[in-house]
């Protein structure tokens, strides 16, 4: 459906892709890979149209239906939620109008005849739009519009709410909504897990699954692209690549290929080195002229093996924490309300207790609204329960990091001086040090926070917990942002930290390789699993109360 041949794009001296071929077939599943900036959103936005190629060729399947959901949501307002989605079915609409009109030309026939091949001719066409209006969903796009906000996690009860006062991480929601609702023949979708929560996650992950038609997308999810993907196309090194299989497989075959490059390289490198030691040595004697001029030309005509230069990743290790005492945290009959815009009061949770003990790694997990960021701002300090207590114990120095923590970075201050500012006693160098191994060096230390990515301010939130030793880590959402290198990087960090973790995360690799304990909240209550992720799963009720499925969310 989709043929991209041949296409060469550059920005300025930055070559993204030279002569690259790409294409996507009907039915496909195909997961888009590369490191940051090597153009996988500009792939989207050549086939969208919004950005052309320099060279090669485009083609598109002039009847395919294109739905593209990208980071960038266009102005919302005026509608509700529910006739935002519906308007954004744009081809639905327009075969809508169609149906329409050729049924009241249908109905004028009556009173007007028309000749038996106008006649013909019209049911002719009148059939071929509803036939297409009908493989759209058509008839039923409220109820599916419905059902695709709820999956995403806005229910009834927000239907009919004003776009406008939905949060940006909702808006991003109901965008998404737009174009599953859609019902394209080829989805493009940019990172669609970023302001998910893990039951939102799970619904889009089964509704992905089931979707017809073809799907090209960007994850940081790692357990999210294996799930769905079926072929993996790596943008890297200027050029695309192909490969038959989900992410895992792609990891091995990729590492396969690699190594096979590293010894031809080796092995040309060794012929190159001998032949030019052959010209080296006789190019002055008269006798050998002839042979050593055949092999210049040999080695002229040969196609140099080039190895690509090493991605960037994080690289860190927290530093050895003091040692605090055995009890680190115990709650006990802990409640929490907040209070409502229009005065009222929500109970988040009432009567929660537990205890958390020097070197658990613990995952917080629930159902939406059951309270799991309020606990941890209330282990943090951030916040103070309405009822209950919660003691933090002797010795605990507490790291916390949240979503709203890049908030509180500064936007008009340096990188440098972000962290600079956190620990005075440190040297420039060893601030420098700390920066480079969160992929900020030379110049890029000397960028403003205020222009910073989200995965860039996430990064400048994580070189912070790092300025100051701290042995009990509290995470929200850490992973969010995060490429899944600097993904896998932060998990090997927290997995050798030798201190206390409770985390809250959406990313189900993420916790099935650090949870070693899990907190379910739910109703009250927390119940504590003594096990691993996977061992939650299979053991609570909660876990499989969607079709068998984890339910689990924010």
């Amino acid at each position: 459906m989709i043929h991209l041949t041949n296409i060469s794009k550059q920005y300025g001296t930055r070559i993204l892709y030279s002569s690259a071929s790409f294409q996507v077939r009907a039915g496909d599943k195909i997961g888009l890979v590369g490191p940051n900036g090597a153009g996988k959103s500009t792939i989207f936005r050549i086939i969208v149209g919004e950005e052309g190629v320099d060279s090669g060729s485009v083609n598109i399947s002039e009847r395919a239906v294109i739905g593209y959901f990208s980071q960038d949501v266009a102005e919302m307002k005026g509608r509700s939620a529910l006739a935002e989605v519906m308007a954004g079915a744009g081809k639905i609409s327009d075969l809508a109008s169609q149906l329409s009109e050729l049924e009241k030309r249908l109905e004028d026939s009556a009173v007007n005849p028309l000749d038996d091949d106008a006649m013909m001719k019209l049911v002719e066409q009148y059939g071929e739009v509803q036939i297409q209006f009908e493989a759209r969903g058509g008839y039923d796009l409220e109820s599916r519009a419905q059902a695709i906000l709820t999956g995403l996690g806005i229910g009834p009860d927000d239907y009919n709410r004003p776009v406008e006062t939905f949060s940006g991480g909702w808006k991003m929601r109901i965008e998404l909504a737009k174009i599953l609702a859609l019902n394209p023949d080829v989805l493009l979708i940019d990172e669609p897990t970023n302001h998910l929560d893990l039951e939102s996650i799970m619904w889009l992950e089964e509704w992905l699954q089931n979707f017809k038609g073809a799907i090209v997308m960007t994850s940081h999810d790692r357990e999210f692209m294996n799930r769905i993907t079926r072929r993996i196309v790596e943008v890297a090194n200027k050029t695309i690549t192909s490969f038959t299989g989900n992410y895992e497989y792609y990891m091995r075959e990729r590492d396969i290929r690699k190594d096979q490059l590293l010894a031809a390289h080796q092995k040309q490198q060794d012929m190159l080195a001998k032949e030019e030691e052959f010209i080296a040595r006789f190019a002055a004697r008269a006798s050998h002229a002839a042979q050593v001029q055949s092999r210049v030309k040999k080695l002229d005509k040969i196609e140099r093996i080039e190895i690509p230069a090493e991605e960037r990743v994080m690289n860190f290790e927290f530093a050895t924490p003091p040692r605090s005492g055995n009890d680190v945290v115990r709650f006990t009959k802990l409640g929490k309300k907040w209070t409502r815009e229009d005065g009222g009061e929500r109970n988040v949770f009432s009567n929660l207790s537990g205890f958390i003990q020097r070197q658990d790694k613990i995952a917080i997990v629930g159902v939406n609204g059951a309270g799991k960021s309020t606990l941890l701002k209330i282990m943090a300090g951030h916040t103070d329960a309405t009822d209950g207590n919660c003691v933090i114990g002797a010795n605990v120095k507490i790291g916390y990091f949240s979503q709203s923590s890049v908030d509180v970075l500064s936007p008009d201050k340096t990188i440098f001086q972000e962290i600079y500012d956190r620990i005075p006693e440190a040297t420039i160098g060893m601030v420098r040090n700390l920066l480079g191994a969160f992929l900020f060096s030379g110049d890029d230390a000397e960028k403003k926070i205020s222009v910073l990515s989200g995965g860039e301010k996430t990064r400048v939130v994580l070189a912070t917990l790092l300025a100051t030793p701290v042995n009990f880590l509290i995470l929200d959402e850490p992973t969010n942002h995060l490429d899944i290198k600097s993904r896998e990087v932060l998990l090997e960090a927290i997995r050798n930290f030798d201190g206390t973790v409770v985390l809250v995360s959406h990313d189900r690799h993420f916790l099935k390789a650090v949870a070693k304990r899990v907190f379910e909240v739910d109703k009250g209550e927390v119940r504590a699993y003594e096990g691993g992720f996977d061992y939650y799963v299979e053991s609570s009720p909660l876990a499989k109360s969607k079709s068998g499925k984890l339910a689990v969310a924010r």
